[in-house]
């Protein structure tokens, strides 16, 4: 088993799902905090349709969204360092969900999604590492099957 992670800035819905039915995904794990997307087809209902008419499932983690607070932070100062270090300390809260979401990985062939495209500008990607840390499965970061690459992350940030 691998923990994957998709953005879908800059994606349609049909590039989105391709990439996710290339790879074989059969489970959506949703980490944004408010799933609700100004792009068509991205918040959380019509996106959970979407997936289960394809038949993947979808899952929704609040928990392990970026709190308002982290966000707005980020949008007045763009200091990435600040960001990273404000949602690690709001996932080391969160240890139930990454428990409960280790355990759905490792069951399922799991995409933890969020809307940013470049995974090392994502929370998603703590996320994923911090299920990496409790499975010791890798991490692959996609891209949209129309650039038909993928990444692995050469970065790893800590919980500790």
């Amino acid at each position: 088993m691998t923990i994957y992670t998709l953005g879908y800035e800059g994606l349609d819905s049909h590039a989105f799902t391709a990439t996710l039915l290339t790879e074989g995904i059969q489970t959506v794990v949703d980490v944004r905090e408010v799933p609700i997307s100004r792009k068509p087809g991205f918040s959380k209902t019509a996106l959970s349709k979407l997936l289960t008419e394809l038949g993947i499932a979808y899952l929704h983690e609040a928990a392990l969204g970026c709190p308002k607070t982290v966000r707005n932070q980020y949008r007045v100062d763009g200091d990435w360092h600040r960001y990273c270090r404000g949602f690690l300390a709001h996932l080391r809260t969160q240890m139930e969900a990454i428990t409960g979401l280790a355990q759905q990985v490792q069951t399922s062939r799991c995409a933890l999604i969020c809307f940013e495209a470049d995974f090392r500008y994502c929370h998603r990607t703590m996320v994923a590492d911090a299920l990496s840390a409790q499975t010791n499965l890798p991490v692959q970061h996609l891209k949209a099957t129309t650039h038909s690459a993928t990444a692995t992350s050469s970065r790893s940030l800590s919980l500790a």
